[in-house]
């Protein structure tokens, strides 16, 4: 038997998701098929047994009944202020979501979470106040009747004849922690209504003829009941797959997006579909080139239809073309669609020169799809009306542009008339006029009057009898005929060549930005960087001002607005509202602004740069009324995408960086306790034995004896002081807690106090320093730099035998003060140059004592003069020795008078 392994990832996700869920509220949604089933009073009951049991329970909002059963259950309830908004010169009572934050309790309870907010509240609909409770880890208690399920919406009105404008995403009920489905008999409903504990009277007679009869709650009943059974089979499912008994399914669901009032329906119709086959949801818009004409109300329903194919987990996708059917057709073979969803519309086909219905071309173009076509018989045939404003006027330059070819085409026809061409090459002449007018004007109107005008003048000018719209030849009303065809179907054909070209080069160059944006984050960038490069390109993609918010310790920082063109008051987007907006888009890691259902009064639409729950910044897109294309948003998204890899990248390799520092001081640190500990032990052996032997032998011992005890002591004291001196130095320098204090020196003053600290032993050796006669000034921490020209006399000392001379020059070379220290010792081998300055590492000569060097000082002094801006070298003194030379800032002196 085949072992079955658990997929790890899935096992992760379950994991963050437990997390997330612990962290978050948990929403109980009350669920019924009609009014008066008793949600309100079932919600209240239950709020009482959770404040019995201790629970902290507060009702928001509950909505006036004026049941007393009901009233009673809210006497011993904490009760919010309700937030009263102005519309219309009435005073609305709405839920207060800034109230409830703040008290923040336990539970919470909020009735009608399908109701749609006034205006003035921070979300449109009241599902999503519930949304930022539960993020803000409140319980909340809810009630919602099945009309309002936007997937069930259609069949519902359709049972009821009622179209409920309230309506919540399938997701917030699918994704509730807990539905309690409170039934009551059909029969016990009404004899509730007609006791007068639904409705007053006589809203209870109407109800009873237009929504409560038997068989309406019957089937609203059943619904409800089978809605409840598919959240359970969905609980299941996901079950299900956390304990790895997957399914194959290949489903793949296309819905078409129109403007038509009927599509909602149609996309409910899919997402159920979907929902029932298991399968994936794609909304499929194909704009024509007719669509920049269709006027703003179907505009804004169209964009209505995509928002809610969106809040039924539909992709959104765009193409386009003239073909409807063949694009539908390519998208759905290229994308493995397996079924095709799309409306029938009550159109009445002509008998004459009836078209194919979109339906008819789609099967001709795909006949192994399956394809379902769903009737609407409510709705009468539906075409998308053109814009009103400015559509179908001739302009003056493009009527003049007209004028002049039909002119042109004239005079040149009179040329050939009268060389004795024939008819038909001047009728060709006309034919290539109209063409020239549909390339250079912008509409069609123009090539259409250019055709009739063209076939008027060549009836006037060039047939018998001439100048009279008469003709006698029969045949002539036939040429006529057949050039006025010609000239408008080429001139229509140029047109549309002409539309497919403009959106052709739309595309690529939106394409060509994607790309553009892609290549520019290959490499690694700083976070300013970034959103330097997404910002230009969003501006050169959407012609929008930009704004952006760099997220940074779990908080927003400033914004940066960058401007799609010179000018303007960039304060327009920088309010504290505008700014406001941002910060709840940072908190929430959702969309909000314009064009949105949560705080739509803004001026930007406002999107999360983010990863999963990782939030990095917030992106503003100036709208200014005209809300993103699909296309437009689709490519946004990416781009928002991109920037999020970016800065989640440059986040991993800063950290990286921090971590290799981290590392790197963690192995100095067990370097140097090594080192300490084997090196230190014999100076502190010899200093506390000759201390002993003082102590112990004081008068036994001779002066000179002493004197040469006391020096050991000394040296070793020394050099622990200058071994403590070069450690501190160098844990500051490396973790960067050092910090130069820069200032203006004379070289020859920081010599004389360096030289006035070194080794004892120097008066063995010949100090010679060579100084100009000019001022030499350096910019330097003088402090520092003395400990630099310490270390490296020191060393000289340290490294040559008795009698050596050493030699240290100042010099200026350009903008740099040069500082050489040669000696006449052994010198340095070649293969110890390359190292002679890392940490740690010494040459091994007879005449320095080996354990008493833990090459740190050269170390030091590199650190010191890098951090100075300058260099620090070693090569041969000649004819023999080492010369070490480093470089300051050179600084003028100024002399005072």
């Amino acid at each position: 038997m085949e072992e079955t392994r658990v997929n790890p990832d899935k096992i992760l996700e379950t994991i963050k998701r437990a997390d997330e869920k612990q962290q978050a509220g948990h929403l109980k949604i009350f669920f019924g098929y009609a009014a008066g089933v008793g949600k309100t009073y079932t919600m209240l009951k239950a709020a009482q047994s959770a404040k019995n049991r201790g629970v902290d329970v507060v009702a928001g909002y509950i909505e006036p009944h004026a049941r007393p059963e009901t009233m009673e259950l809210m006497r011993d309830l904490e009760k919010l202020p309700v937030k009263e908004v102005s519309h219309k010169n009435i005073t609305l009572r709405e839920f207060d979501l800034d109230q409830a934050l703040t008290r923040k309790p336990q539970l919470i309870l909020v009735d009608e979470l399908a109701h749609t907010n006034a205006d003035g509240c921070r979300h449109e609909k009241r599902y999503k106040d519930v949304e930022e409770l539960l993020k803000a880890g409140i319980d909340v208690y809810t009630t919602v009747n099945v009309q309002h399920i936007e997937s069930l919406n259609d069949m519902v009105a359709a049972i009821t004849g009622v179209a409920v404008q309230e309506r919540i995403p399938d997701s917030v009920f699918d994704e509730a922690d807990q539905v309690e489905l409170v039934d009551i008999e059909p029969e016990d409903l009404i004899n509730r209504l007609n006791a007068g504990k639904i409705y007053r009277d006589e809203q209870a007679q109407r109800a009873l003829i237009n929504f409560f009869s038997i068989e309406n709650l019957t089937s609203l009943r059943e619904i409800a009941l089978r809605r409840c059974a598919d959240r359970m089979n969905k609980l299941s499912e996901r079950v299900r797959n956390i304990t790895n008994a997957e399914y194959y399914n290949d489903e793949h669901i296309l819905v078409c997006i129109s403007s038509s009032p009927s599509n909602k329906k149609i996309i409910r119709t899919a997402a159920r579909m979907a929902s029932a086959f298991k399968g994936t949801l794609t909304a499929l818009f194909v704009e024509t080139p007719d669509f920049a004409g269709i006027n703003e109300a179907d505009k804004k329903r169209l964009q209505e239809n995509i928002r809610l194919a969106t809040q039924l987990g539909a992709k959104i996708e765009t193409v386009y073309g003239d073909d409807i059917a063949l694009q539908i057709a390519d998208f759905a073979r290229l994308s493995g669609v397996s079924k095709v969803v799309m409306g029938r519309y009550n159109a009445k086909k002509k008998v004459l020169f009836g078209r194919q219905s979109l339906t008819d071309k789609l099967i001709e173009a795909a006949p192994s799809l399956e394809i379902y076509v769903i009737p609407d018989k409510d709705v009468p045939y539906y075409k998308p009306r053109a814009a009103g404003k400015g559509t179908g006027k001739f302009i003056l330059p493009d009527t003049l542009k007209s004028i002049v070819i039909l002119a042109a085409a004239t005079l040149l026809g009179f040329a050939f008339y009268d060389m004795g061409f024939s008819e038909a090459n001047i009728i060709m002449i006309y034919i290539l006029g109209v063409v020239f007018t549909s390339m250079v004007t912008s509409g069609k109107g123009y090539s259409l009057v250019s055709s009739v005008v063209s076939v008027l003048i060549f009836n006037f000018f060039f047939t018998n009898p001439r100048y009279t719209f008469n003709a006698y030849d029969n045949g002539y009303p036939v040429t006529f005929l057949v050039m006025l065809m010609t000239a408008f179907l080429t001139s229509t054909l140029v047109v549309r060549l002409k539309q497919y070209a403009r959106e052709a080069v739309r595309t690529a160059y939106r394409t060509k930005i994607l790309l553009e944006t892609n290549q520019m984050l290959q490499s690694n960038k700083p976070r300013r960087e970034i959103v330097e490069i997404i910002s230009t390109q969003l501006t050169k993609l959407l012609k929008r001002d930009v704004i952006f918010y760099l997220a940074a310790e779990e908080k927003l920082g400033s914004p940066v607005v960058f401007r799609a063109e010179e000018g303007g008051d960039k304060n327009d987007y920088l309010s504290d509202n505008e700014k406001a907006v941002a910060a709840w888009t940072f908190k929430n890691n959702k969309h909000a602004g314009a064009t949105t259902d949560t705080l739509s009064s803004a001026k930007c639409l406002y999107l999360a740069v983010r990863i999963n729950s990782k939030v990095y910044g917030v992106v503003g897109i100036a709208i200014d009324g005209k809300p993103l294309d699909t296309f437009e948003n689709n490519i946004t998204l990416s781009i928002l995408g991109e920037c999020a890899m970016a800065l989640e990248n440059e986040q991993a390799m800063r950290e990286k960086a921090e971590a290799d520092l981290l590392a790197k001081n963690e192995k100095l640190r067990a370097n140097l306790l090594r080192a300490i500990s084997h090196d230190l032990r014999t100076p502190l052996t010899s200093i506390s034995g000759n201390a002993g032997i003082l102590m112990t032998n004081s008068d036994t011992i001779c002066e000179e004896k002493k004197l040469t005890l006391y020096r050991a002591i000394y040296d070793d004291s020394m050099w622990l002081i200058n071994l403590v001196e070069n450690l501190l130095s160098v844990t500051r320098l490396e973790d960067g807690s050092m910090h130069l204090n820069s200032s203006a020196q004379l070289m020859d003053e920081v010599i004389d106090e360096a030289l006035q600290h070194i080794n004892r032993k120097s008066v063995e050796h010949k100090l010679v320093v060579h100084q100009p006669d000019d001022f030499l000034m350096a910019k330097m921490d003088a402090r520092l730099i003395i400990q630099v020209i310490i270390n490296m006399v020191d060393n000289a000392i340290k490294y040559t035998p008795k009698g050596s001379e050493i030699v240290i020059t100042t010099a200026r070379d350009g903008n740099h003060i040069v500082v050489s220290i040669a000696d006449d010792g052994g010198g340095i081998p070649n293969e110890a140059k390359k190292r002679i300055f890392d940490m740690f590492y010494t040459v091994g000569t007879g005449i320095a004592d080996s354990h008493r060097s833990l090459g740190l000082g050269l170390a030091l002094c590199k650190s010191i003069i890098n951090a100075h801006g300058g260099e620090i070298s070693v090569f041969d003194n000649k004819p023999k020795g080492a010369v070490f030379r480093f470089t300051l800032p050179a600084e003028e002196v100024t002399l005072h008078e």
